[in-house]
């Protein structure tokens, strides 16, 4: 008995690994007149999901070595309007319209209700989405990503003035500079993948994440998990901002790790997800 229930094991683990070695298939969603691309992994007859919302010109396979790893549950991962796969309209992007896409995807996919995932920028469309369809959202992970304006709007805006002077030609110093502390291993991934993103849609979203309507301050009352990375502009009491914001908060402030923390510690990261969606009983 003792042996066939290791063989049982084995083939779990087994197929676990294989699982997360596959890349999903592309479906599609419609919004408004453009197609949006998104993989629908895991348990895809359930009503429920973890949904997971990609950085500034970043893309799903951002999310590749999460979007595999919990079986157990559905998981949606989404390209953002004018990101990866996803059309690419030329227009004044939007929280709204992109929390308005999001739901489309929801909707075709048959997903009543889900945990959200959001990195970096994800992290204003989910709330944004929460704003708008409270119903719909059983819970929130901010994934180094702000609820509130980013620190002193002159140091803000100083930091962002070439970016937006010469988009074309600021893009790849500035695209370096988030990476100067990041893993070696994910850095040309990272780079070559945010510089396929049009330029349009990097400056147009960019100059939303900027504009401190964004932040919003309604209070978030699902539970909510919190991963940062350490940086310079975030203030001390970040923590109880936070909480403020969002009491049900569990905040954690990671160390030796960039901006692109779930891709740095994958494990760690799926690990703490689990643990979120266990120990409040979300999915």
């Amino acid at each position: 008995m003792r042996a066939k229930g290791f063989i049982f094991l084995f083939l779990i683990v087994a197929a676990s690994a294989f699982g997360q070695g596959q890349k999903p298939a592309d479906k599609w969603a419609k919004f408004e007149s453009n197609k949006v691309r998104y993989y629908d992994i895991g348990n895809t007859k359930s009503k429920t999901a973890l949904v997971l919302v990609h950085c500034w010109t970043c893309n799903v396979e951002f999310w590749k070595d999460s979007y595999n790893a919990f079986p157990h549950h559905r998981v949606i991962a989404m390209d953002l309007p004018g990101h990866g796969g996803s059309d690419k309209p030329k227009i004044d992007y939007s929280m709204e319209y992109f929390a308005k896409s999001l739901d489309a995807v929801m909707k075709k996919a048959g997903v009543k209700k889900a945990v959200f995932a959001g990195h970096s920028m994800g992290t204003p469309i989910i709330r944004r989405y929460y704003e708008l369809f409270p119903e719909k959202a059983l819970g929130l992970i901010l994934v180094d990503g702000a609820l509130l304006p980013f620190g002193p709007r002159a140091e803000v805006d100083k930091f962002f003035e070439p970016l937006f002077k010469d988009y074309k030609g600021g893009a790849p110093t500035f695209i370096d500079g988030m990476l100067q502390t990041a893993h070696a291993g994910v850095r040309p991934f990272i780079r070559s993948s945010m510089l396929t993103t049009p330029d349009y849609v990097g400056s147009s979203a960019m100059k939303l994440m900027l504009d401190d309507a964004y932040a919003t301050h309604g209070k978030i009352d699902v539970p909510v998990l919190a991963v940062m990375a350490p940086s310079e502009y975030w203030p001390k009491d970040l923590e109880q901002q936070y909480k403020t914001i969002a009491p049900k908060t569990d905040f954690q402030m990671w160390t030796g790790v960039s901006h692109f923390l779930h891709m740095e510690k994958p494990k760690e990261f799926n690990e703490q997800v689990n643990l979120f969606l266990t120990k409040n009983k979300l999915l």
